[in-house]
């Protein structure tokens, strides 16, 4: 053989020696072709959440990521000697859930404290915290919530509902949204709150007829008690994660846009500490179950700015940073949502700016200038129209550009804003479980005409073409994205025997969709989450039933398994 012969051959195979070394880390189609695949999904019913192939019937993985979806005769080709093949018999397959909106780490604390989720009535509320303090030794904090005060006809809790039963142990009790929560008078007097403490800027001290504190305190205000409760230790954080993890396996969900440990009122370190104690530590031992995108508070911009200069959004395949929230009010259950008329129940009250409206602006014009994605919190139809507001000021001020604004529940919402939504592409974070609890609340405080004309409007916000995301709040309510899904398309509340203005249900593909491809989309993920799509990560759920079968309560879905990255992850 000639030497020029001789030194071609060698670079030829030369050549297929790299190829084979390099494929599994090359875009897809660039080697599927020379090697097979190591899970193949058969006879399955896929909904893909890809618009361009809605719906296919087998599915190839590798390395994680997905190599073929279609049809038989599209991955027949791929499948080897060591391919596993998994016949569904017909079973549903539809991408892995993304939670948009929880407060992760502090769900997995709920998840070992007192909880009050369930409770009923006053004597079953005195009773649960009775049997936690019977557990803890004397001056323990007893900590817990989830309480929610429609569930027995609307009475708020007071101290002296369990000062008999606590003494001298501290309590802190929160209720189901994070923005009141109920101390007994040992803590109030332990901390100083007293009949001449006056209501810090933004948050409000519940008193009686005669002035005394009831132990009620509502989102700033609580920041006059949180400082005192000894720090969860960084294990017990780390514990946290775990636990919720693995319960949101079990429910299909496969990623989270986490918010934090952060509400107004409490510390903006603890979200940060959480980061690098816990995600990165997770992260970097491979204790990371499912993926996670992180928010941080506003107030922290430009620590986000300074932390993660010059890198991308995405750490590694499980960690991805989002950007920041903001607030602009508190929370329906606690009267503290903003609103431009009165509360029906509460004359005097249109809820709190829980920040100066002037400071939120300026701020978030500097964090978007950074090209950081901002989320505010908004309930009320005031707030929310301040929070579109902001949006259009960033248009004006800083151009258009792909920034993704996101309005954190979007609950009530006055004429014409869900038209703005779609016309500046705003993202409607929302949380279908809330209007289950929160129908008889809304008619009760807003009256049943605003109630209905404003409240969850999420037919609305797709007709005018807003993105709409959705998620659940844990641990304000159950991490169940089926639940979720199941709220959005009935819209039949607890106890109730038809639906809530049953004109903002939506269809079984759209509600799917908000927890998946738009939740990608809404945290900048969706190139690699979010739909069965080739080359995404092959993360995915099996059903047990068909939701578009479902005729009847009991015919809906619950998850059969969960796959992340081709590997089943649950049960």
């Amino acid at each position: 053989m000639e030497p020029r012969n001789l030194i071609a051959g060698l670079l030829a195979c030369m050549a297929v020696v790299i190829t084979l070394l390099v494929a599994p880390h090359l875009p897809y189609g660039n080697w599927r072709v020379i090697q097979s695949a190591e899970l193949v999904i058969t006879n399955a019913v896929i909904y893909t959440s890809d618009p361009s192939l809605p719906w296919a019937e087998c599915m190839a993985v590798r390395s994680g990521r997905i190599l073929e979806v279609g049809n038989l005769r599209s991955v027949e080709g791929l499948i080897g000697r060591q391919t596993r093949i998994v016949d569904l018999k017909g079973k549903v397959v539809v991408p892995g859930f993304i939670d948009s909106h929880v407060h992760f780490i502090s769900g997995g604390l709920q998840m070992a404290r007192v909880d009050l989720h369930a409770v009923k009535s006053k004597s079953e509320f005195i009773s649960k915290v009775e049997h936690a303090v019977h557990d803890m030794e004397n001056k323990q904090w007893v900590l817990g919530g989830g309480w929610n005060n429609d569930y027995w006809g609307g009475e708020l809790p007071e101290a002296s509902w369990i000062d008999n039963i606590t003494h001298d142990c501290p309590v802190w009790l929160t209720r189901m949204d994070g923005h009141m929560g109920l101390a007994n008078s040992f803590t109030l007097n332990k901390v100083g709150i007293h009949n001449l403490t006056d209501d810090p800027v933004g948050g409000t001290i519940i008193k009686n007829i005669n002035g005394a504190p009831t132990g009620l305190l509502v989102d700033a205000a609580m920041q006059l008690l949180l400082p005192h409760i000894p720090k969860v230790t960084i294990q017990e954080r780390r514990d946290a994660l775990i636990r919720a993890s693995k319960l949101g396996l079990s429910r299909g969900v496969t990623a989270v846009v986490d918010f934090g440990r952060y509400f107004p009122g409490t510390s903006t370190s603890d979200v940060w500490q959480d980061f690098f104690e816990v995600y990165k530590w997770a992260d970097e031992t491979s204790h990371m179950l499912l993926r996670v995108c992180l928010f941080f508070p506003l107030e922290t911009w430009s620590l986000v700015v300074n932390t993660f200069k010059g890198t991308s959004r995405t750490l590694s395949q499980w960690l991805h940073i989002g950007g920041v929230k903001a607030f602009t009010d508190g929370s329906l259950g606690s009267n503290s949502a903003l609103f431009y008329e009165a509360y029906a129940d509460d004359e005097s009250n249109h809820g709190l700016h829980v920040v100066n409206p002037d400071w939120l602006l300026t701020t978030v014009l500097e964090a978007d200038k950074f090209g950081i994605q901002v989320a505010i919190h908004a309930i009320g139809d005031k707030a929310n129209d301040i929070a579109l507001s902001i949006n259009e000021a960033l248009i004006s001020k800083n151009g258009m550009k792909d920034r993704r604004f996101r309005i954190e529940h979007a609950q009530h919402l006055s004429p014409g804003a869900a038209d703005r939504f779609g016309a500046n592409h705003v993202i409607g974070s929302v949380q279908p479980e809330h209007l289950l609890d929160d129908a008889a609340s809304a008619i009760k405080k807003l009256g049943e005409g605003r109630a209905v004309q404003e409240s969850y409007l999420f037919n609305s916000l797709l007709s005018s073409n807003a993105r709409l995301a959705f998620g659940s709040d844990w641990p304000v309510v159950e991490l169940n994205p089926l639940g979720g899904i199941k709220a959005a398309i009935e819209r039949t509340p607890h106890d109730w025997q038809s639906p809530w203005n049953p004109s903002e249900s939506i269809t079984v593909d759209a509600a799917l969709d908000g927890y998946t491809i738009s939740a990608a989309f809404a945290a900048f993920m969706e190139y690699e989450i979010g739909s069965l799509s080739i080359g995404k990560w092959a993360d995915f759920v099996i059903l047990s039933k068909n939701p578009w079968n479902a005729t009847a309560p009991e015919d809906f879905p619950s998850v059969q398994a969960t796959y992340i990255g081709g590997i089943q992850v649950y049960p």
